[in-house]
C-alpha cells in the first residue's frame, strides 16, 4: 500500500504512487505486459524498416523498370507480414495481460474492503452511509485502478520511442532535428492538458460517490418516501447531484476535445515539416526515397508514444481520488477483537451487566452505570421511555459494539474474551427492524446456522413465533419465495419469520428488541407465553411496551436516561416506581379518558 507521506502530495504523486503498489503487488503479470508491449514498440519501428527495403528495393526498382522480380517482391512482402505478426502478438500479450492485472487489482481492493467491512465495528458503520459504502467497493475500487490498463503500452512504446529516435538520427540528423522540434511543444501541451484536467475529474469522482449515495438511500427508503408523498422531492434531490455529475462530466469532455487534437495535430505538423525539409534534400541528393519514407512513417508512429502516456496521465487524477477514497475504509480505525474463551455450557445461560456505560458521541453516555442479572431460564423485560438506551443496550448484550466501560458475561465470561462466533452461536437478537432476504422461507430462516435444519425444526420454530399459519397457507411453503425484505409479507409476518430465525438457532439467550410490535396484543401474548413454556432452554430478554407483554416477564428493569432507575416484578414496580407506573399505563389512561369524554359528549347530546 501506498507510504503515507509527511505532506499533501500532488495528484501526479499519489497517481504513481498507486501505480507503483500495483506493480509491486503483480511484478509478473506487470513484466509480461511490459515485454508485450516493448516487442510491439520494436516490431512497429520494425515495419518502418520493412517499408523502406520495400520501397527501395521492390517499389522503385518496379517504376524504373516497368516490372519487379518475385523472389524481391516475396521477400518484401515475407518482411511486412512477418513484421506485422509479431507486432499481432505483442498486441494480444499487453492487452490481455494488462487486462488480468487490472482486474486482478480491482478484485483485491474489493475483497480487502469487503473484509475491512466486516472487521469494523457497527459504531463505525453508523457514521457512514451505505451509499458511500457501496461506492467505495465499487466505482472507487475501479478507479483507482483505470490507469493499470494504457500503463504497460505507455512503458512499452517509451522502448519504441527510443529506437525510433535511434532510428532516425541514423537516416538522417537534419531531419531528426527538424522533426524532434515537435516534442516540446507536445510536452508543453500536456503539462497544460494535466494541470486542466486533474481538479475536475477528482470534482467527478467524488460526484459519483454521491449520487450513488442519495440513490441508494431513496430506493432503501422506497415506503418512506411514497408514504409521505415525497417522490417529487427524492426526485429533485437526486437530480441536483445528477445534474452537477453531468456538469462535471461535461467540462472533463470539453476539456479533452479541447486538446485531444492539438496533441493529435501537433506530430502531423512534424511529418508535415519532415517532409517539406526531406523534399528539399531528396532533390540535393542527401537522402534516398525510401530514407524519406521511413522517417516520415517513423515519425507519424512516434505520436503513440506521447498519446499512450496521455492516456496514463489523463486517468491519474481519477486513479488518485478512487484510491484515497478506498485507502480511507482500508485505513480506518477501530476493530473487534476476539478471544479464545468458548461459550460451550448447554441450557439457559446467565446473563450478568456489570456497570455498563456507552456513548455514541463522547461525554454523551447513552448508558451510564448499567447493573443487572438475569438467572438462567427467566425472563427479563426492559423497560423505558424512548431515548432511555434500551435498544443500545440489546445490542451491547450480544457484542454488536463494545462498551466504553463496563463488562457483560455470558456464564461468567465476559463477551470481549469469547472466540469469534462464539457469541452469535449462543445469543440470538431480534431487532426492532425486521431485515428478511429475497430467499425461500426456508433459506431466510436457516439463515447463518452450522448445520442443515431439519424442516421438523423449521416448523417447530415456527409453531413458537406463531407463524405456522401463514407460512402453511404459502404456495410453496417453506419453499415460497418472499421478496426483497420480504415485500410479500405483512410486518407482522415478517417480524413473525424473523423470530422463528432466532428460534431455529436454539439460541442459550434469546433477545428481543421490541420485536413483536407490528403484531397484535394476542398473538404477541401466546408468542411470549409459548416462548416460557415452550422454550426452556433459552433465557429472554425483552424489550416492551404493552402492559400485558410486561406482565408475563419474571422480572423488569426500568430505565431512564440510560440508567437503571428501579427493578422488581411487574407489580412491585406499578406500586412504588411513579415513572414506571405513568409509562405502563399511559396508555389505558388515555382509552379511559376518551371513553370517558365520549360518555359526557353523549349525555349532552
Amino acid at each position: 500500500m501506498p507510504s503515507e507521506p509527511d505532506q499533501r502530495p500532488s495528484v501526479m504523486r499519489q497517481g504513481l504512487g498507486v501505480l507503483a503498489y500495483a506493480i509491486r503487488t503483480e511484478p509478473g503479470v506487470f513484466t509480461g505486459a511490459v515485454l508485450a508491449s516493448a516487442v510491439y514498440g520494436v516490431m512497429t519501428v520494425g515495419s518502418s524498416w520493412a517499408l523502406g527495403w520495400a520501397t527501395e528495393h521492390a517499389v522503385l526498382p518496379a517504376f524504373r523498370t516497368g516490372r519487379a522480380t518475385q523472389g524481391t517482391l516475396a521477400v518484401a512482402a515475407l518482411l511486412i507480414v512477418g513484421v506485422a505478426l509479431v507486432k499481432a502478438l505483442g498486441v494480444i500479450g499487453r492487452r490481455v495481460l494488462a487486462g488480468i492485472m487490472q482486474y486482478r487489482m480491482q478484485a483485491r481492493s474489493r475483497r480487502e474492503v469487503s473484509r475491512q467491512y466486516l472487521r469494523l465495528p457497527l459504531a463505525w458503520h453508523h457514521r457512514h452511509p451505505t451509499g458511500q459504502l457501496l461506492s467505495n467497493a465499487s466505482s472507487d475500487a475501479e478507479a483507482a485502478w483505470a490507469p493499470l490498463a494504457p500503463l504497460p503500452m505507455a512503458i512499452g512504446v517509451v522502448v519504441m520511442l527510443v529506437v525510433a529516435a535511434g532510428a532516425i538520427l541514423l537516416v538522417d540528423p537534419v531531419l531528426a532535428l527538424v522533426g524532434f522540434l515537435v516534442f516540446p511543444a507536445i510536452a508543453a501541451l500536456n503539462f497544460v492538458y494535466q494541470r486542466r484536467l486533474s481538479p475536475r475529474m477528482m470534482r467527478a469522482q467524488q460526484l459519483r460517490a454521491e449520487v450513488s449515495e442519495i440513490a441508494h438511500e431513496s430506493f432503501d427508503g422506497a415506503l418512506v418516501v411514497k408514504t409521505l408523498g415525497r417522490e417529487d422531492a427524492e426526485a429533485a434531490r437526486f437530480q441536483t447531484r445528477a445534474d452537477a455529475l453531468r456538469d462535471a462530466n461535461i467540462t472533463v469532455g470539453r476539456i479533452r476535445g479541447l486538446f485531444d487534437p492539438l496533441l493529435e495535430a501537433l506530430p502531423t505538423l512534424g511529418v508535415l515539416a519532415v517532409l517539406l525539409v526531406g523534399s528539399l534534400r531528396l532533390a540535393g541528393g542527401d537522402v534516398t526515397p525510401g530514407e524519406l519514407i521511413q522517417v516520415a512513417y517513423l515519425f507519424t508512429l512516434l505520436a503513440w508514444p506521447i498519446r499512450a502516456l496521455g492516456w496514463v496521465l489523463a486517468e491519474l487524477p481519477r486513479s488518485a481520488a478512487g484510491w484515497s477514497r478506498v485507502r480511507a475504509v482500508l485505513t480506518a480505525s477501530g476493530s473487534m477483537e476476539y478471544g479464545t474463551a468458548r461459550l460451550a455450557g448447554t441450557g439457559p445461560a446467565t446473563l450478568e451487566v456489570r456497570d455498563l456505560t456507552y456513548a455514541h458521541v463522547p461525554d454523551t453516555p447513552v448508558l451510564a452505570g448499567v447493573t443487572f442479572t438475569v438467572r438462567p431460564g427467566r425472563t427479563l423485560a426492559l423497560v423505558g421511555p424512548t431515548g432511555a438506551g434500551k435498544s443500545t443496550l440489546t445490542q451491547l448484550m450480544v457484542r454488536l459494539i463494545d462498551p466504553d466501560r463496563g463488562q457483560v458475561l455470558l456464564d461468567g465470561t465476559d463477551l470481549r474474551e469469547a472466540a469469534q462466533g462464539e457469541v452469535s452461536a449462543a445469543a440470538s437478537l431480534v431487532p426492532q427492524q425486521t431485515f428478511l432476504f429475497d430467499d425461500t422461507v426456508r433459506g431466510n430462516l436457516a439463515l447463518g446456522t452450522r448445520d442443515p435444519v431439519p424442516d421438523e425444526r423449521i416448523w417447530a420454530a415456527l409453531r413458537l413465533a406463531q407463524a405456522e399459519g401463514f407460512v402453511s397457507a404459502l404456495p410453496r411453503g417453506l419453499d415460497t419465495r418472499i421478496g426483497e425484505r420480504g415485500a410479500t409479507l405483512s410486518g407482522g409476518q415478517r417480524q413473525r419469520l424473523a423470530l422463528a430465525r432466532a428460534l431455529v438457532r436454539t439460541p442459550r439467550m434469546l433477545i428481543l428488541d421490541d420485536a413483536t410490535s407490528s403484531v397484535d396484543a394476542q398473538v404477541e401474548s401466546r408468542i411470549l407465553r409459548g416462548l416460557r413454556e415452550g422454550s426452556p432452554e433459552s433465557t429472554v430478554v425483552v424489550v416492551a411496551y404493552r402492559m400485558a407483554t410486561i406482565a408475563l416477564a419474571d422480572e423488569v428493569v426500568y430505565l431512564e436516561h440510560g440508567r437503571v432507575v428501579d427493578r422488581g416484578t411487574h407489580d412491585e414496580l406499578l406500586t412504588r416506581c411513579r415513572g414506571y407506573r405513568d409509562l405502563v399505563t399511559a396508555y389505558e389512561r388515555e382509552e379511559a379518558e376518551r371513553a370517558s369524554l365520549d360518555a359526557g359528549e353523549e349525555v349532552v347530546a
